[in-house]
């Protein structure tokens, strides 16, 4: 699994919390206008259930004038779409994971004018987790 993660997923180290990162995400986002379909805290569905699950949290989200186009030029891209980021607690490290760009384009075939419309996640997680 850790040749298949190198290829396929990205991350990144926040220097804030999880709750914190998830909040700094969220506002990122409604800054850039692009629609935040789900947060979902999944370490509080765990205590729910009566189980513990170290600070996780999966933040959805898109824009829809970029996505579909993606999504109807490949229907199955739509298991990956809207784009997810996954804000998670490592011990004392908080670190932001999504499935990268290139590994979603090469996973449909997307031409790189489709694959364009994914790229903008590697930016925003950059200011994501900048100091």
């Amino acid at each position: 699994m850790a040749d298949w993660a190198e290829t396929q997923v990205t991350t990144k180290v926040s220097p804030r919390s999880v709750a914190a990162t998830v909040s700094r995400l969220t506002g990122i986002l409604s800054a850039k206008g692009m629609k935040v379909f789900a947060v979902i805290d999944q370490s509080e569905e765990a205590r729910g259930a009566g189980l513990k699950l170290r600070d996780t949290t999966l933040v959805i989200f898109g824009n829809p004038a970029a996505g579909t186009p993606v999504m109807d030029a490949a229907p199955l891209s739509a298991l990956d779409l809207p784009l997810k980021v996954l804000i998670w607690a490592d011990g004392n490290r908080t670190n932001v994971t999504y499935y990268s760009p290139a590994a979603i384009a090469a996973r449909y075939g997307l031409s790189d004018e489709l694959a364009a419309k994914l790229a903008g996640i590697d930016p925003l997680t950059d200011a994501l987790v900048a100091e």
